[in-house]
């Protein structure tokens, strides 16, 4: 069973900066891919990044490439989403999620394809 915890979330206004963590509990943490994906009121959950195990690749949704980072400290078990130029349809809760069949070298942009996920955290742009 993995366990995730999401945090960093908050308000911020456009065009501002912002970091959000997700620390796992599970042993095995670099032997999984990992994603954040995101949920806007009356929308449905989307995609916004993933990275492999290792580290080594990732994978971003258009909405977001060259605003977002997604990066990852296997000897912490933690994730990371670092959020630039930060727009208001940024606005959502975002949530992190572990992939636990990816393997150390793959990723998934799928949500169906992820097994466990955080409660979420709510990230607010204002204009």
């Amino acid at each position: 069973q993995e366990q995730l915890v999401e945090s960093g979330g908050g308000l911020v206004q456009a065009g501002g900066s912002l970091r959000l963590s997700c620390a796992a509990s599970g042993r095995t943490f670099s032997t999984y891919a990992m994603g954040w994906f995101r949920q806007a009121p009356g929308k449905e959950r989307e995609f916004v990044a993933t990275i492999s195990g290792s580290g080594g690749r990732t994978y971003y949704a258009d909405s977001v490439k060259g605003r977002f980072t997604i990066s990852r400290d296997n000897a912490k078990n933690t994730m990371y989403l670092q959020m630039n130029s930060l727009k208001p349809e940024d606005t959502a809760v975002y949530y992190c999620a572990a992939d636990m069949n990816s393997g150390t070298y793959f990723y998934s942009r799928f949500k169906n394809e992820y097994d466990y996920w955080g409660q979420g955290t709510q990230v607010t742009v204002s204009s």
